[in-house]
């Protein structure tokens, strides 16, 4: 068993489908006892010592896997209430399980939820089976457990917090179980790290029970990133500025120059040999007061060079549309974000030209511009975020950069990435614009880069510095810069 915050390394992910079939290759092993043990281990550590344990099960696997640990806590000599939120001859006909349901009565375990407020709750009710919104004896308990948990009662989910869909994150129902921690078992699923996911697994466990993933013909679904794709790649010691190539930022329409200049900033933080930005307002002066080494467009080397990466719509305003015929036909390296995809969901043409592009792109939307490039509604997008970033990916035929909770990059033809760092301090004016820019100065110097795996560190080292508050996006980029320092 480990704890999964952060990974140090990249880590698998498998959905619902993918994890029955490593499932079901094991079948032969006695699972269902290992995962009650590894539950009754984990629930033990959250116990604080005294007070009862209620362990809410529900009628499938993820039912018997509580009736298993509450054996194992009742033979332990602790407190035990165990409810059933269905006929306990819909439980599946697991040997283990019925052996639990014996031992339940033989150990004297209380068969009904406790009428004290409980010192723990052990939430078995719903596991990948979940496919609508529960109902019924189940819907009972999950308002029982919410009721508990508004007291301050520590829930520990089996496997997934009961409600959440394990391929998307999405919460069905409005009790879903909002867990302190969970313990998801054989594999991790990637609704634990992205959507609402994160905000209700709390703390996530992994118990793989002693068994491998190889073998079985089902890739990985979703990848989750570790701390490896926070390592920068290091600089030659004979590098200067023009070996670390060019970013020209095209934007900061009237009242928006902030944007851009945020932009802009980021990629010089983030090692860029040199920054122009290309204003959209006419506002006479520097680039940047407060940046002197930020330079105005003007003498700036053509976006068709190889060694210029074009970053265009952060703070462009309806004004950009203009200029995105040409960066699209010509630029060799391109980032597109806010207004920029905006204007692109607005005009066919712009989109056939996207479409048309065979020059390394990268797209940054929040859900909502992606809902608009996808010709969807925000709830679409974020009811399979996965999903809806790969669609993005292989429309367009470049990498994607789905910002949220639990970003997600994905490229055609490439496993989708799950990134678990960042926090809510990130909800906040002119952040995105710094991912944006930090993308485009790490890409600059590096002109042949696995464009996915350049994605996947960007995002996660502007995750891991968006995680302590206050939080103010100019702040951010001073964070990026001793995080990229200290690594």
């Amino acid at each position: 068993m480990r704890a999964i915050h952060p990974p140090l390394e990249c880590l698998p992910l498998y959905g619902a489908a993918s994890s029955r079939a490593i499932e079901q290759h094991h079948a032969h092993l006695p699972l269902m006892e290992r995962a009650g043990l590894a539950v009754a281990k984990l629930a033990l550590a959250l116990w604080p010592g005294a007070g009862s344990i209620w362990v809410a099960c529900g009628p499938g696997n993820n039912g018997g896997d509580g009736l298993v640990a509450a054996r194992w806590l009742a033979a332990h000599g602790l407190p035990v209430h165990v409810s059933l939120s269905a006929d306990a001859g819909t439980l599946p006909p697991d040997a283990a399980a019925a052996h639990a349901r014996a031992l339940a009565a033989e150990l004297a375990i209380h068969a009904e939820p406790p009428e004290a407020v409980p010192a723990l709750i052990v939430d078995a009710l719903m596991g990948l089976g979940l496919s609508r919104p529960p109902t019924g004896a189940v819907a009972a308990s999950l308002h029982r457990v919410a009721n508990f948990a508004a007291q301050g009662v520590r829930v520990l989910a089996v496997d997934l917090p009961s409600g959440l869909m394990a391929d998307t994150g999405t919460a069905l129902g409005e009790h879903t179980v909002r867990a302190d921690h969970t313990l998801s078992l054989l594999t991790l699923k990637p609704g634990l790290f992205t959507g609402a996911g994160r905000a209700h697994a709390g703390q996530v466990w992994f118990d793989d029970l002693g068994v491998s993933t190889h073998g079985v013909d089902h890739p990985a679904d979703a990848e989750l990133l570790g701390d490896d794709a926070l390592h920068p790649v290091p600089r030659d010691a004979t590098a200067h500025k023009g070996s670390q190539g060019s970013v020209r930022v095209v934007g900061g329409a009237a009242g928006m120059e902030g944007a851009a200049r945020l932009a802009a900033r980021a990629a010089l933080a983030a090692g860029a040999g040199r920054v122009y930005l290309d204003a959209l307002s006419d506002a006479p002066g520097p680039a940047d007061p407060a940046w002197p080494e930020l330079m105005r467009a003007g003498a700036e080397p053509a976006v068709a060079q190889p060694g210029v990466v074009t970053l265009a719509g952060c703070g462009g305003g309806g004004a950009i549309a203009a200029h995105l015929p040409d960066l699209l036909a010509k630029a060799a390296r391109l980032v597109l974000d806010a207004d920029a995809l905006n204007a692109v969901a607005a005009s066919a043409a712009l989109s056939q030209a996207l479409q048309a592009r065979t020059l390394p792109t990268v797209l940054t939307p929040h859900p909502l511009e992606a809902a608009r490039l996808l010709g969807c509604t925000v709830l679409e997008v974020q009811a399979d975020r996965l999903r809806a970033a790969q669609q993005l990916a292989e429309r367009f035929g470049c990498s994607v950069v789905l910002k949220g909770s639990g970003s997600v990059i994905a490229s055609p033809g490439r496993t989708v990435s799950v990134c678990r760092r960042g926090s809510a301090a990130l909800a906040s004016a002119g952040t995105g614009d710094v991912l944006a820019g930090w993308l485009a100065g790490l890409w600059a110097p590096e002109l042949h880069a696995d464009l996915h795996a350049l994605c996947d560190r960007a995002v996660s080292q502007h995750g891991a510095a968006g995680e302590a508050l206050p939080l103010r996006a100019s702040t951010l980029i001073e964070r990026l810069s001793a995080t990229l320092g200290a690594a």
